[in-house]
């Protein structure tokens, strides 16, 4: 039986951790294909928004790679190689080593990254469709709190 055919008090019993890591798989999956189909990856999309004082880098100083790593740890996979990543971005002249082993995005990067932020609604609306705003925050609002439950 598939999920389209279980009533509600049948998908009420479903368990939670197995559909967020189906949900969580699939989405990831969908996105990074979406984003290859553009000529880009995600990691690199996360590594020059944490490069951009125009997005999430405070400061201005640039960052070392065991910094881009902390501070991407909460949503880098295991299969993401970050010294990768670094090595073609600089090969594209969108990043450049600087003292002391700081990264810093380029002009040319800076650009790249706008071009690659651009292609986030498509992704999202294609995700989204036919989900209205409400249910999804009510989604958002389950998950939150069945994350605090585990936290008590």
């Amino acid at each position: 039986m598939g999920v389209d055919e279980m009533t509600d008090e049948e998908l009420a019993g479903q368990p939670a951790a197995y559909w967020t890591g189906v949900a969580y798989e699939a989405l990831i999956g969908f996105t990074r294909a979406k984003q290859a189909e553009q000529g880009f990856t995600q990691p690199q999309f996360w590594l020059l928004r944490n490069l951009s004082a125009n997005d999430l880098l405070l400061g201005g100083r640039g960052r070392t790679l065991p910094e881009l790593a902390e501070a991407m740890s909460s949503y880098l996979r295991a299969e993401d190689d970050l010294e990768q990543t670094a090595e073609d971005l600089l090969a594209k002249g969108w990043i450049t080593h600087e003292a002391e082993g700081r990264l810093k995005i380029t002009a040319a990067g800076e650009e790249a990254r706008l071009d690659m932020k651009a292609a986030a609604p498509g992704i999202r609306a294609r995700i989204h469709d036919g989900i209205d705003d409400a249910d999804y925050v009510t989604t958002l609002k389950v998950l939150l709190r069945m994350v605090a439950n585990t936290e008590r």
